[in-house]
Parts: C-alpha cells; sequence; structure tokens
C-alpha cells in the first residue's frame, strides 16, 4: 500500500515523504513526530541527528528540515533505503545526508561517535522487541556509553513494551501518543 508522510515543520514543512508500507514496517505518525520533535526542541539545530532502523526516513528527513547539521540515515533494506536517497536528491538535501545501508545491530559495534552532542532516534521492528530484545538493549547501552554529554537517545516502541527493561529505567522520560510510546534519554553534561 502507498501513503505519503508529512513534514511537519520546517525548511522542507508541508513535503511529502511517499513510501510503501509493508507489514514490516510502520511509519511514525505525523501528530508524534512532531511531539517528538516538540520534546527533542533545540536539541536537533545545528547538531548531528541520526535515524536508525530508518525505515521511510521521515523522522531523519523531519530532522533536517528543522536544522540538523547532518542525518545519517542506517536502514538494512536496500530499497527502502533507496528510497531515502531518491527522497534526499528531490528534496535538495542530500548534501546534508549520508545513507548507510547496514544492520543497525552490526553498525553500532563499529560506529564513532562524534565529539559533539548528537541524537539518536531508534525506530526498530516491533517484532524486535520479541525476537531479540537482549541485542536490542545493547545497541541501546552501547549508544549511551559512546555518544557525548548532552546527546540525545529516543526510542520508539509499542506502548507495551515494559521500559523497565531499558538502561537505568528510572532516568529516561516515557510518553505515550496512542499505540507508540517514546522513551527518551539525555546523557548528563559534567559541569
Amino acid at each position: 500500500m502507498r501513503t505519503h508522510l508529512r513534514i511537519v515543520a520546517g525548511s522542507l514543512k508541508g513535503r511529502k515523504v511517499a513510501c510503501t508500507v509493508a507489514p514490516d514496517l510502520r511509519p511514525m505518525p505525523d501528530r508524534v513526530r512532531e511531539s517528538l520533535f516538540n520534546i527533542l526542541g533545540d536539541a536537533v539545530v545545528d547538531h548531528p541527528f541520526f535515524d536508525l532502523f530508518a525505515g521511510t526516513g521521515a523522522v531523519g528527513l523531519e530532522a533536517l528540515s528543522r536544522g540538523a547539521s547532518h542525518v545519517e540515515f542506517v536502514e538494512r533494506d536496500g530499497r527502502t533505503a533507496g528510497d531515502i536517497v531518491k527522497h534526499l536528491q528531490n528534496f535538495g538535501v542530500a548534501g546534508n545526508a549520508r545513507v548507510v545501508r547496514a544492520d543497525v545491530y552490526r553498525w553500532a559495534q563499529r560506529w564513532l561517535a562524534p565529539s559533539e552532542p548528537a541524537v539518536m532516534f531508534l525506530g526498530p521492528p516491533y517484532p524486535d522487541y520479541e525476537r531479540c530484545p537482549q541485542e536490542l538493549m545493547q545497541v541501546v547501552h552501547s549508544l549511551q556509553e559512546k555518544v557525548a554529554p548532552g546527546s540525545v537517545l529516543a526510542l520508539q516502541s509499542e506502548k507495551s513494551f515494559d521500559v523497565g527493561t531499558l538502561p537505568k529505567p528510572e532516568i529516561w522520560d516515557n510518553r505515550q501518543y496512542g499505540r507508540t510510546q517514546l522513551s527518551i534519554w539525555t546523557k548528563k553534561v559534567d559541569v
């Protein structure tokens, strides 16, 4: 089934991302994406943004639209990654982005974090929460260890996900939007 996702705000506001919704691809609704970026606020502007398990790429495109300095999309599926490249070219923002065709679980092991604060958005396939929960939480923990102080991690899940399984669950900000849950963690800046 073909559908269109709308860029909610910023320089690309109103542009539409055409995508084919396959059973394993569940794009974040516009309303939830808007809420996510309202929470992230200034953390996005002039900072690198990583859209992991990128899918349609709508979250990373929204980050570019809202002033991210650079967006790296990591997507395993070749056709889906190719669609992201087309959108970047059509919107004239390909120079500020990179699409990496890779499995996030392997990518995270080799990833070298930038020295500046970054935003990491993880939108893993929902079945991964049951199929490989330990590997998924290992990726989250690894990113937490690697990112610079002031960085933000945002994790999308279904509302049934037990946030108590997150690394140090008490320091996450968890919010529900219908069936979707967003969990936000910020790495403290040493003063």
